[in-house]
């Protein structure tokens, strides 16, 4: 795309990196329920100015950045506070700004199945800083999903009750889904398993 040959890169993009685009914090009042959530999770939790980042609004989702170390305490409050009650952790994923500071971030989704209501919580960490607390303990559902996300990512879940590898193989070097995971020229490795040959497979009738 960009002109680039011999390098390896199968990106097309020669190394090319844009500058990470972040949406502005949102501004009171932010619309539909949220303003009922922050000021609940700000009457249930007496350090919420410390721990929420910024709260934005984009595309009718309300995300909190939340600071790493508040992170499984709000997360409890948001689960167990009866005007909030988001008893449901639906996904953990992770993402990756390269060029940001803190470039790893860590996506919690949470539903209120009493209220009908959803919330984002995101968390920044850096490459040579990545450690959280997990919220397995809280929400039993996020434990293969914070297991993914450390594979893919590097994010760890500290207190996760078996942090380990869930995709990739345990001795394999590095993190797929960030953004300076090399691309191609890796050969397919396979623990011990063979794929026949297509005339010896089963066929099934």
């Amino acid at each position: 795309m960009f002109g680039v040959s011999g390098s390896g890169d199968t990106s097309g993009f020669g190394g090319l990196v844009r500058e990470p685009w972040t949406p502005p914090p949102a501004e009171r009042p932010y619309g539909s329920y949220f303003d009922e959530i922050v000021d609940a999770l700000y009457e249930a939790y007496p350090q919420a100015a410390d721990a929420i980042e910024k709260v934005v609004v984009d595309r009718d989702e309300l995300t909190l950045h939340i600071v790493r170390e508040h992170l499984a305490r709000v997360a409890q409050v948001l689960r167990d506070d009866p005007n909030l009650r988001f008893e449901l952790c639906s996904s953990v994923s992770g993402v990756d700004y390269l060029g940001a500071v803190n470039r790893l971030h860590s996506v919690v989704q949470l539903t209120s199945m009493t209220y009908r209501r959803r919330v984002r919580l995101e968390t920044a960490v850096s490459v040579d800083d990545p450690h959280l607390p997990s919220i397995t303990p809280l929400y039993p559902t996020a434990d293969w999903q914070e297991r993914e996300t450390f594979d893919m990512f590097g994010i760890v879940y500290d207190g996760h009750p078996g942090l380990t590898r869930i995709l990739m193989p345990d001795d394999w070097d590095g993190h797929p889904q960030r953004k300076d995971y090399p691309l191609g020229g890796i050969p397919v490795q396979y623990k011990g398993a063979t794929i026949p040959p297509p005339d010896e497979r089963r066929a099934y009738k």
